[in-house]
C-alpha cells in the first residue's frame, strides 16, 4: 500500500510526516554500523516517533539552571533556529518526497535532533547566563522595584 502524494497529513502533523520520510532507503548501506536489516518504512516510523518522544524528555535533557531563555543569550537564538528548522519540516512535510525537498528534509531532521539531543544539554552545561533579577516583576516591568516597596 503506497499513499498517493497528493494525501498529506494536516498542518500540524507535517514536521512529523517530513521526519518520518527523511529517513532513506538505503538506511543500513548509510550508517554501516547496524548489525540488523532495518526497513527503511520501520526506520522512518521508529524516527518521527522518537522526534516526539524526545520532546517529553526535553525537561531533562535541558541542563541549565536558568530556564528562561531571555537570561540565556546563546540558547536564544538556538531556539529561534530550532522554530525556523521546525517551520521547514512543516513545509517539507506538504510536498512531494523528491529531489531538493527531500535532501532539505533530511538535513532539517538532523538539526531537529542535533539541537534537542545534543545542543541543548551542552548549551545548558556551558553558557554563560545573564544575571537573574531579584523577584519577576522586575524581570517583566520597569517600576517593578517601586510595586514592591508600595506592597
Amino acid at each position: 500500500l503506497v499513499t498517493p502524494p497528493h494525501i498529506v497529513p494536516e498542518w500540524y502533523f507535517l514536521p512529523y510526516y517530513a521526519i518520518l520520510r527523511a529517513v532513506p532507503d538505503n538506511f543500513v548501506d548509510i550508517w554501516g554500523i547496524l548489525p540488523v536489516i532495518i526497513p527503511a518504512k520501520t526506520a522512518g516510523v521508529i524516527a518521527m516517533f522518537a522526534s516526539i518522544l524526545v520532546l517529553m524528555v526535553l525537561p531533562w535533557l535541558d541542563t541549565s539552571k536558568v530556564r528562561s531563555a531571555k537570561f540565556r543569550p546563546t540558547y536564544f537564538w538556538l531556539f529561534w533556529i530550532f522554530v525556523i528548522d521546525t517551520i521547514i519540516l512543516g513545509y517539507i512535510g506538504a510536498k512531494p518526497a523528491e529531489g531538493t525537498f527531500l535532501i532539505v528534509g533530511r538535513l532539517a531532521t538532523a538539526y531537529y535532533f542535533l539541537h534537542l539531543v545534543v545542543l541543548v544539554p551542552l548549551v545548558g552545561k556551558f553558557e554563560k547566563t545573564k544575571p537573574l533579577p531579584d523577584s519577576i516583576s522586575s524581570a517583566v516591568t520597569a517600576a517593578g522595584s517601586d510595586a514592591k516597596e508600595a506592597s
